[in-house]
């Protein structure tokens, strides 16, 4: 029987408290998604300012281009932390506590986003250089955010709406590639209206091969960087009032006085009414119920959650595969629509780029989150998951089509952090891949046969949702925990228990 404290938060109605936690929990979410998706038009800016030359032997597509090399460090070394983040911070906050933890991330994270707007020196290797050292160190806290925002949130809510909770707490990456994108465009129109007569590339004369660039163009690309330290420092007090989640204080620290404390501070839950928890963490028999009779990574522990961790970890390396790459680099499915660099000024370049995510952010990301936080206590999990692959599939499989056709006139804390932490490295694979990819024959395979290998990876998404991944829309966490204790698989989800409950009576001799 399930403690008290720990039912009651199961079917606690929704209210004011929930959305807040919602915000706070999000911020993570929000900052990862500002401070990631303000690098593409940060990086046309980039090549304006430190690589200006104007190279007439070259189509004007190559001119002002960051190098390779460079644009996928710059990319890649944040994601990295983001790895290692979720690995360690989320192994943290399941021995620590995630109230602690999370302020750590939080601070790291704040650090890290102004940190990204100084360099040592306008030496272009040591602006880099130091641009990478802090985008690791943000990407670190972000990837300890990750993993906590989730756990906690998953530990507030009820089950009824659990999945809405936690899809809302996921939808402020939409809000935050939203604000990066109205930062940088805001930013660039004012710095070009004090900017005053700027000439395009295409307005030199023969004889000049360097594009002229503002001098204080170098602070703005800095500027938009450090502003995304802005929310995530809003939250800083919130999260210090934030008390440990209930489960946590209940079940790990063994304080049920404490928890329904909390409940009753922050839920309206009546103490009076889950106070006997007290005696009953005294008992034999509820000492036993919860202590962890299994460690990490055990046969037991694979037998209970292997399917579950397998199933979120290649999940999430495929979607991140998608959406990351996608995201980042969506200017090149619209190339063909964008003005050329040549007949532009520095700041319309990045200003055209960020209008561009803005519109894809305001009519597919944020409805898609929006959509999925209306219907994933409906439909389940499972179900908008796996559409959500097919429809991604035949998006790029159409869109690599048309591409080719001449659209373009040139052409658990823990194991919530190891799933979070390979996402982030399909992410890495996806990003720099497609930067390689997608270069012309011979040098890489096209824009459209990249598109059509990352259909192929959604189409692989939809078999591993369907096959692997377990619905539990509707199930308490403790319920989760326990759910196919006997029927001793974790590969199939469609598997049936019959089958192996029958095998177990013969093993048994019962």
């Amino acid at each position: 029987m399930a403690l008290k404290v720990l039912s009651a938060l199961d079917v606690a109605k929704t209210q004011y408290y929930h959305f807040k936690a919602i915000m706070i929990a999000g911020m993570g979410l929000f900052t990862d998604s500002y401070d990631l998706f303000c690098i593409p038009p940060i990086m046309r800016m980039i090549g304006r300012i430190y690589y200006p030359e104007v190279d007439r032997k070259v189509e004007e597509r190559y001119w002002f281009e960051v190098p390779t090399i460079i644009a996928s460090t710059m990319i890649a070394v944040a994601l990295m932390g983001t790895v290692i983040g979720q690995l360690v911070f989320g192994r943290l906050g399941d021995r620590a506590g995630r109230r602690y933890v999370y302020g750590v991330s939080l601070v790291m994270m704040v650090v890290g986003s102004i940190g990204c707007g100084f360099s040592l020196s306008r030496l272009t290797s040591m602006v880099f250089v130091s641009l990478g050292f802090f985008r690791f160190l943000l990407g670190t806290g972000i990837g300890g955010d990750y993993p906590l925002s989730a756990t906690i949130m998953s530990e507030f809510a009820n089950k009824r709406t659990r999945g809405a909770f936690i899809a809302g707490v996921f939808s402020m990456q939409g809000f935050g590639i939203l604000l990066s994108s109205l930062v940088t465009m805001i930013v660039c129109s004012i710095f070009e209206a004090c900017a005053g007569e700027l000439i395009s590339p295409s307005e030199l004369p023969q004889s000049e091969n360097v594009a002229p660039v503002p001098p204080e163009s170098d602070l703005a690309w800095r500027l938009i960087l450090m502003i995304g330290a802005i929310p995530a420092s809003m939250t800083c007090y919130w999260r210090m009032k934030m008390p440990e989640t209930a489960r946590f204080t209940a079940l790990v620290e063994r304080n049920t006085l404490q928890a329904a404390k909390d409940m009753e501070k922050m839920l309206n839950v009546s103490l009076s009414s889950i106070q006997e928890d007290i005696e009953m963490m005294n008992t034999l028999n509820t000492r036993a119920a919860l202590s962890n009779t299994y460690s990490f990574f055990s046969r037991e522990f694979l037998r209970r959650h292997g399917r579950d961790l397998f199933a979120a970890s290649i999940n999430w390396f495929l979607v991140d595969i998608v959406f990351y790459s996608l995201n980042l680099f969506q200017y090149y499915t619209f190339k063909g629509l964008l003005t050329s660099k040549s007949n532009m000024n520095l700041y319309d370049d990045a200003w055209q780029v960020a209008k561009l995510q803005t519109i894809v952010a305001v009519s597919a990301t944020i409805p898609g989150y929006f959509a999925t936080i209306y219907m994933i206590d409906k439909v389940g999990r499972v179900k908008i998951q796996a559409a959500g692959f097919i429809f991604m599939a035949v998006s790029l499989f159409t869109v690599a089509k048309v591409n080719d056709g001449g659209w373009t006139p040139i052409q658990g804390s823990a194991c919530h952090g190891i799933s979070g932490a390979v996402g982030k490295v399909g992410a890495i694979i996806g990003t720099v891949g497609y930067i390689l990819a997608s270069r012309d024959p011979p040098r890489g395979l096209g824009v459209s046969d990249t598109f059509a290998a990352m259909g192929g990876v959604c189409v692989l998404g939809f078999f591993v949702t369907y096959f692997f991944t377990r619905e539990t829309m509707g199930r308490s966490l403790e319920e989760n925990e326990n759910v196919d204790e006997f029927t001793g698989v974790w590969f199939l989800r469609f598997w049936p228990n019959k089958f192996w409950a029958r095998r177990i009576e013969t093993n048994t001799g019962e």
